[in-house]
């Protein structure tokens, strides 16, 4: 077992992935997934894994027939049972007016849930990359995406297992390399009519100047995730003495409360009630709210909302009205 495999081995295990048994592995032929395919088939004695392999043919690209081939190849050295299926993706796409990247993910993971429920599997396996992780979390900066950007790539998300969650994908390709094991390289990768295909070159820029920005990004959100877990904790427990909720309104404890107390409660109770719960939208209503919580009992209204005193002052209800109609 060389490095990279027992860094692998010794990171599933800390993370404590829960897999086990049948695992289908996503297997395209480009560098991420071959690698996958490979460092799993040498760790799958030590995770106690029953391997076999999918690949879906999107019919997107001229090159689709010389990655299936290369798959094959693959499969027949490793011996693993190999499930192949070619997807409609620019009929799905024209049929529901998306996109074809959304077109072809809606595509491939319901072929791969047919395929694991018909094959008993625990998991079906990803190559994405800790890569990955600092593209999203870019992509989701730029649309204002607030504190919920800094959540990590989660390794295991219902049927999908990441292992390769904290490997770079220059590790994987030398990995590849040292092994003399040959991969298909996808040239859309680098044409930019994708969101995040035009963020990596940006990337790639700042990694020249921060090598580390991925593992320090990422032990970032993993902080900033551990704090949104005390938070939401801290606002959980004040859930029936200083807020609750009804089936259409927020009541608050009349008492003092600060803007950042308010902007948690306000997102938590939001999230029960299915209100939306923007950051803009909260650091807007929170210094609304908190001023006349805190010193009157007067009914007011901030945008569609509408805030309405109990009769004793004991408690406040902040209700959300629907927008006027407009015709």
């Amino acid at each position: 077992m060389n490095r990279l495999e027992a860094d692998l081995l010794a990171q599933i295990r800390r993370r404590g992935d829960g897999v086990g048994g049948r695992v289908l592995v996503a297997c395209s032929g480009g560098g991420d997934s071959v690698a996958l395919l490979v460092l799993l088939w040498s760790l799958r004695k030590s995770l106690g894994l029953d391997l076999a392999v999918l690949h879906a043919d999107h019919g997107l690209r001229p090159e689709s027939p010389a990655d299936a081939e290369a798959v094959r190849g693959l499969c027949r050295a490793l011996d693993l049972d190999l499930a192949e299926a070619s997807l409609g993706v620019q009929a799905h796409a024209a049929e529901r007016g998306i996109g074809l990247e959304m077109a072809a993910r809606e595509l491939r993971w319901g072929w791969f849930r047919q395929e694991a429920e018909r094959e008993g599997a625990c998991a079906v396996a990803t190559g994405h990359t800790l890569d990955d992780h600092t593209e999203t979390v870019f992509l989701r900066l730029a649309r204002g995406g607030g504190l919920g950007c800094l959540h990590p790539l989660a390794p295991r998300q219902g049927l999908r297992w990441s292992p390769l969650a904290e490997l770079r994908r220059a590790e994987l390709r030398a990995y590849l390399t040292a092994h003399r094991v040959p991969w298909q390289e996808d040239a859309t990768n680098a044409e930019p009519f994708t969101p995040r295909n035009r963020w990596r070159p940006l990337l790639e820029e700042i990694r020249r100047e921060a090598p580390e920005l991925d593992r320090h990004l990422v032990e970032t959100h993993r902080q900033a995730e551990e704090a949104e877990q005390l938070a939401q904790a801290l606002v959980a427990g004040w859930e029936g003495t200083r807020w609750s909720v009804t089936e259409e309104a927020v009541a608050l404890r009349r008492e003092p409360w600060s803007e950042r107390d308010l902007r948690w409660t306000l997102d938590t109770a939001f999230r029960k009630l299915g209100w939306q719960r923007e950051a803009a939208l909260l650091r807007g209503l929170a210094p609304w709210l908190a001023e006349r919580v805190n010193r009157g009992r007067k009914r007011a209204s901030w945008g569609h909302f509408c805030l309405n005193p109990e009769p004793n002052g004991e408690y406040v209800h902040l209700r959300q009205d629907p927008p006027p109609s407009r015709g």
